[in-house]
């Protein structure tokens, strides 16, 4: 008798720390992952969208990575976009609190975004955000702080995961079909928490510019970083680029 096959991420394992409220990023990471790589899960806790609720989301940094290394992982992912765009240097403090505390290779959401970015030679981005308006504008600045032109932009000024997760991938691409910049390299999505990952494609045949997500990215960065080649092909142009990208994530 032939016993069934179960992918226990033979090749990798990545820890991802995720908001406590999305339920939309895991699926979504699932889908995109190739044979073999698996990822494990730890939440921290992130409902809603004030600078209160977002910074509360790292009080258990540490706690919460060290619960991912007990697990034996290869990389950890701090994993949530508002956040790790909340100033220029949240993201390498996230990187350096994540490696201290589990000696753990590790990169954030925010990491991947300017990875792909860069991978695509984009230098001007339109960025579509679920986000209320401060979040979003804080995510502009750090588009332009790292080097990037926005041209365009809007929000639909949602507070909480619970309520991004209501979008369909259908709202999100007749909503975006209109909102790219004239001159955009590029087509930013931003949010680890709204369902765009099958709607990516789409949008791409519609504005004629590559569409990158939050999910998308990280999960291309994650491979690419890791020099896994076998990328999925129904989830945008990002893809198309291959594996080789510069390798910013940290080693242990």
């Amino acid at each position: 008798m032939k016993l069934p096959d179960i992918d226990y991420g033979s090749r990798l394992r990545v820890g991802l720390l995720v908001p406590s409220g999305n339920s939309v990023a895991e699926p979504e990471i699932r889908a995109m992952l190739p044979a073999e790589v698996s990822s494990l899960v730890t939440r921290l806790p992130l409902r809603g969208s004030s600078k209160a609720e977002l910074m509360q989301m790292l009080e258990q940094l540490e706690p919460a990575s060290r619960l991912l290394a007990d697990a034996g992982v290869d990389v950890i992912v701090f994993h949530c976009t508002a956040v790790s765009t909340f100033a220029p240097d949240l993201a390498e403090g996230i990187r350096d609190r994540i490696l201290s505390a589990t000696n753990t290779r590790c990169f954030t959401t925010a990491d991947a975004i300017v990875e792909a970015l860069m991978r695509l030679d984009a230098k001007r981005v339109t960025l579509l955000t679920p986000y209320i308006e401060e979040v979003h504008d804080r995510e502009i600045a750090f588009l332009k702080q790292n080097g990037f032109a926005v041209d365009g932009s809007a929000h639909l000024g949602i507070n909480t995961n619970g309520d991004m997760a209501k979008l369909s991938p259908d709202e999100i691409l007749e909503w975006a079909k209109d909102k790219v910049g004239p001159r955009a390299d590029a087509c930013l999505i931003s949010c680890t928490a709204i369902k765009s990952a099958s709607m990516i494609a789409h949008l791409e045949q519609h504005v004629g510019v590559p569409v990158l997500t939050s999910n998308q990215c990280m999960v291309w960065h994650l491979l690419a970083s890791n020099g896994i080649d076998e990328l999925p092909e129904s989830y945008g142009s990002l893809f198309l680029t291959g594996a080789g990208v510069r390798q910013p994530v940290l080693q242990a």
